[in-house]
């Protein structure tokens, strides 16, 4: 009887400690520091749309993101997202491919809007 007891306290501490660090959205907050470069790698009309405030544009599927990677940064630090976090999955991989490290997918724009709290403007 003792064990699923302390199994399900235990259970209950992780839950409550992942949900502390979280938005109330269910996503997690993510501090990006003021030298963590916002790429957004979503089409320029996307972007014009509304983007967080301060990314900058590299359109994954427009090229613009293959031809920025060989001049960025590898030691810098980086979050990227797009509109359902398909394509900054695919950025952040072949970053990670290049050799960065520092690298944080952010998902969706929504989510990273959520999680890093920076706006959307446009």
């Amino acid at each position: 009887m003792f064990r699923p007891l302390a199994a399900l306290a235990g259970s209950l501490v992780v839950l409550a400690s992942i949900a502390g660090c979280s938005t109330g959205d269910g996503s997690p907050e993510i501090e990006l520091t003021a030298d963590t470069i916002l790429i957004d790698v979503r089409t320029p009309a996307e972007y014009e749309a509304g983007h967080l405030e301060g990314a900058t544009l590299l359109d994954l599927n427009g090229g613009e993101f293959a031809a920025a990677l060989p001049t960025l940064d590898p030691n810098a630090e980086y979050a990227v997202y797009c509109k359902s976090g398909n394509r900054s999955g695919q950025a952040v991989a072949l970053m990670e491919e290049a050799g960065f490290e520092n690298v944080i997918d952010l998902g969706s724009i929504g989510e990273a809007e959520a999680s890093t709290q920076i706006e959307v403007v446009q």
